[in-house]
C-alpha cells in the first residue's frame, strides 16, 4: 500500500516509519533541517515501539498521488499543508491526525470529492534529532468522525494502519477528541516553564493551576453535552474523578499520571514547537476551550490566562520560573 505522510514530526515521522517497517511505500513531506537529515541519512526510529531505519522518500511535497494519505501538521499549518499537495490527494482519502476538536471538519471543507476521516494519536513522540523520533510513551491512534459509528473508510485505515501500529476505528469520536482535549490540558505548563511534564506535575502549584484547567475543560464539555470516549488508560470515570471530586484528590491524581509516563522526559508539542522557534498550536486547544465555554455562557479564566502565557513565551523567548507562573495565575 502506498502510503503518504504529510508532515514528518514526531507523530507524521514515528507512523511513517513504523509502515515503512511493515512494509509499506511510504512517502513523506518535511521542511529544513528535518528534510535534508531525512532525505541523507533516513528516518531513525527508537523508543519504546522498538528501532527502525526507515528508508522513506522525502520532499516538500507529495511526489504523486498515494493510496491514503496522512496529514500530522500542527492545526495552524493545515490549509497551507493540503494547498500544497493539493495535486497529489485528488481523489485520496485523507487522515486528519490532530490535536484539537476541529480538524478533519476544516480539512474537509478543503478536500472535496474523497473521505476525510479524524484520528487521534494517543501516543508520545519528539525528535531528538532532526533526522529522528523517539517513542516515549506508546499509545493507539483512534479513527473516526463524529458521535455516531464509524464510516467503513475509517474502519478500513484503522485496519491499514494496525498492521504497524496499534489502530481502532471507534464509535463516538467527537467524544474521544473531547476527553484528548482535557488529556492536552497538561501541554500548557511545559511550554510556560520549559520543564517536562513530569516536573509540571510534580510541583504542587503548577499541579493545581493544571488540575483547575481540566476542571474547565470537563465543565465546558460537561455543558455542551459531550459524552466523553475511553482513551487508552483515561476512561470517562477518571475524569469524572478529576472534574468533579474534592481538589486534594484530583490532584493525587494528577501526580500519579506524571509518575507513571517514566523517567523519560516528556515534553508536550507544545514545549516542542516553542523549542523550535515555531508558533504553538494553544489556539487550538486551551484557546479553543476558552472559545467553546463562551458559546455555553461559561468562562475558563485558567485556560485564558494559559494561553496568554504560552504567547508571551513564544514572543519573548524566555521561560517562566514555576513561582513566577503560580503569581501571574493567581
Amino acid at each position: 500500500m502506498r502510503i503518504g505522510i504529510i508532515g514528518a514530526g514526531a507523530i507524521g515521522g514515528t507512523i511513517a516509519a513504523l509502515m515503512e517497517r511493515a512494509g509499506h511505500a511510504v512517502e513523506a513531506t518535511a521542511r529544513g533541517d528535518r528534510l535534508a537529515a531525512i532525505q541523507n541519512g533516513g528516518l531513525r526510529l527508537t523508543g519504546a515501539w522498538g528501532s527502525h531505519l526507515a528508508q522513506v522518500p522525502v520532499g516538500e511535497r507529495l511526489m504523486g498521488p498515494p493510496d491514503l494519505a496522512l496529514l500530522c501538521v500542527k492545526a495552524q499549518d493545515e490549509e497551507e499543508a493540503l494547498h500544497v499537495n493539493a495535486s497529489s490527494l485528488q481523489g485520496v482519502p485523507l487522515v486528519v491526525v490532530q490535536n484539537g476538536l476541529d480538524g478533519a471538519e476544516r480539512a474537509s471543507r478543503l478536500h472535496p470529492g474523497a473521505p476525510t476521516i479524524g484520528a487521534i494519536a494517543f501516543f508520545s513522540a519528539d525528535c531528538p534529532t532532526p533526522g529522528a523520533v523517539r517513542v516515549l510513551v506508546p499509545g493507539p491512534l483512534y479513527f473516526g468522525e463524529g458521535q455516531g459509528a464509524p464510516r467503513q473508510e475509517a474502519v478500513d485505515a484503522a485496519s491499514l494502519l494496525n498492521q504497524g501500529i496499534p489502530a481502532q476505528a471507534v464509535r463516538n469520536f467527537a467524544g474521544h477528541q473531547w476527553t484528548k482535549l482535557v488529556v492536552n490540558q497538561i501541554n500548557a505548563m511545559p511550554a510556560i516553564t520549559g520543564l517536562s511534564v513530569q516536573t509540571t506535575l510534580a510541583d504542587p502549584a503548577l499541579r493545581r493551576i493544571v488540575l483547575e484547567s481540566i476542571r474547565e475543560a470537563i465543565a465546558v464539555g460537561r455543558a455542551q453535552g459531550v459524552e466523553f470516549g475511553a482513551l487508552d488508560g483515561m476512561p470517562p470515570s477518571l475524569l469524572g474523578v478529576l472534574g468533579s471530586a474534592p481538589r486534594p484528590v484530583g490532584s493525587v491524581l494528577l501526580r500519579i499520571m506524571g509518575r507513571r509516563l517514566g523517567r523519560e522526559a516528556v515534553l508536550g508539542s507544545t514545549l516542542q514547537s516553542v523549542q523550535r522557534g515555531l508558533p504553538t498550536e494553544i489556539d487550538y486547544l486551551n484557546g479553543a476551550l476558552v472559545a467553546r465555554a463562551r458559546e455555553v455562557g461559561l468562562e475558563a479564566p485558567v485556560n485564558e490566562g494559559l494561553v496568554k502565557l504560552v504567547h508571551e513565551v513564544e514572543h519573548s523567548h524566555r521561560y517562566y520560573a514555576p513561582g513566577q507562573v503560580a503569581a501571574r495565575m493567581g
